[in-house]
């Protein structure tokens, strides 16, 4: 008997454990998203000192380059998905849970302490590139531990809302380093936050990390040694080679989910500042508040997901985000105050919250417990890499070019396959977890 199961066993009632177990683990997720999106947040600062070398640069020019090195830390979350998940699978979840979030702090520690363009040269860009490597490491682990781990120790028939707090502690993370930003903004002038103050953020993350470290090694094991022992523990081939359909199934809506995600949380400062010219501070004002909104969506609509079923909000998510992401990006792209910018925002990411509040759910119930880490991780990270973490660079490419409309219509056809992957393959989707709700 898995200790999952053991757990129900004992008290099918015990919420309370449960849900200082979701706690928990939620202390790493939120640590690892604050610096992974520290990066994002700074790099308004921080381009033109790494990237010098582009002489008389425009400011969107250096920031597609940082961009650039952001979309390449993403390509490291296959290999993260793939070893993590591994971990996670043959020698258990919390292990995964407990190195995942070690690394994220080196990598974080590292970028505070990293020299300049004027002092090392190019040497400054490549190794800001290997820290955000390592970072990408570690969170292409942390998603599907996570997700795999919230899911075994939620309650079934409340699985949507338990599950849904992967994504409040991923947004909370964006809101803490957004709300780090704002604060260090009120504080120093935008000359000090060029030569040191966007260094301060790195140093918050790396420290935020060792708590999480020992919160989680507090976590019990939700994989039992049997399941652990089992030879497709892990596995690659096994993953492949039995349950190619829900492999498929995660990689078809993470494209779009991932995409219109990091499009209107990531990218959505950026464009308020370059596309609808408003000011940085304003600009990180606004989307403090939008992020704060969003994360207090994440157990409404995983709630919802209880009663409504995994397919109808999957659904929901791709219609929607089909017909309303070209309206909603060029209205938003031509806001004249913080107000209106705020209520279109919400608007879109209401939309998103149809797929993050129930993302690690959906995909953890397709995979049997030996591979479950492994098929998580590794799916959505290749979706994600490849549409999700290449979101800023390829709008700010379409922008640079003189086309930047062409990007509303790549997110809006990648939302139309997340909407038609839900409708015609998530219908007949393996349930393993047991004593499941709502389908």
């Amino acid at each position: 008997m898995s200790n999952t199961a053991a757990m129900a066993a004992e008290d099918p009632h015990d919420t309370r454990r449960r849900v200082m177990a979701i706690v928990g683990s939620s202390s790493g997720n939120l640590v690892e998203w604050f610096d992974f999106y520290a990066y994002a947040f700074t790099a308004l600062y921080f381009s033109s000192a790494f990237f010098g070398f582009i002489k008389n640069a425009e400011p969107t020019t250096q920031l597609l380059y940082s961009s650039a090195v952001f979309a390449i830390g993403f390509l490291m979350r296959p290999i993260g998905g793939w070893l993590f998940g591994w971990i996670a699978d043959r020698y258990g979840r919390k292990n995964s849970m407990m190195i995942s979030v070690l690394m994220m702090c080196a990598g974080s520690l590292a970028i505070s302490l990293l020299p300049t363009y004027a002092t090392a040269g190019i040497l400054a860009p490549i190794l800001l590139l290997l820290c955000r490597m390592v970072q990408g490491l570690s969170v292409g682990g942390e998603y599907g531990t996570s997700a795999t781990y919230m899911s075994e120790v939620a309650l079934a028939g409340r699985r949507g809302f338990f599950g849904s707090f992967q994504y409040v502690t991923l947004i909370g993370g964006q809101l803490l380093a957004s709300a780090v930003i704002v604060i260090l903004e009120l504080l120093f002038s935008d000359e000090e936050m060029r030569a040191w103050g966007w260094r301060i953020p790195f140093v918050v993350g790396a420290c935020a990390a060792v708590v999480a470290f020992y919160l989680r090694r507090s976590l019990h094991e939700t994989s039992s040694a049997e399941t652990c022992a089992r030879k497709e523990a892990g596995s690659l081939v096994g993953l492949l080679r039995r349950h190619p359909r829900p492999f498929l199934t995660v990689i078809g809506y993470t494209a779009g989910g991932s995409l219109i995600f990091y499009t209107f949380t990531t990218y959505m400062q950026k464009y308020l500042v370059n596309t609808a010219h408003m000011a940085k501070e304003t600009a990180n004002v606004t989307m403090t508040a939008v992020l704060f909104t969003y994360m207090c969506m994440q157990p409404l609509f995983g709630a919802l997901s209880d009663r409504i079923g995994r397919k109808w909000s999957m659904m929901l998510f791709g219609g929607l985000a089909t017909l309303c992401t070209v309206p909603l990006l060029t209205a938003i792209g031509s806001v004249e105050s913080p107000l209106s910018a705020y209520f279109l925002v919400v608007a879109a990411l209401a939309i998103v919250s149809f797929y993050t509040s129930i993302s690690g759910l959906v995909k953890a119930e397709m995979f049997p417990a030996e591979v479950r880490a492994l098929g998580v991780g590794l799916s959505y990270a290749i979706a994600n890499a490849l549409f999700g973490g290449s979101a800023e660079a390829v709008a700010l490419a379409f922008k640079d070019a003189g086309h930047e409309t062409w990007f509303f219509w790549y997110v809006t056809a990648m939302c139309a396959i997340a909407f038609l992957t839900a409708l015609t393959m998530l219908a007949n989707r393996p349930t393993y977890l047991a004593g499941e709700g709502t389908e």
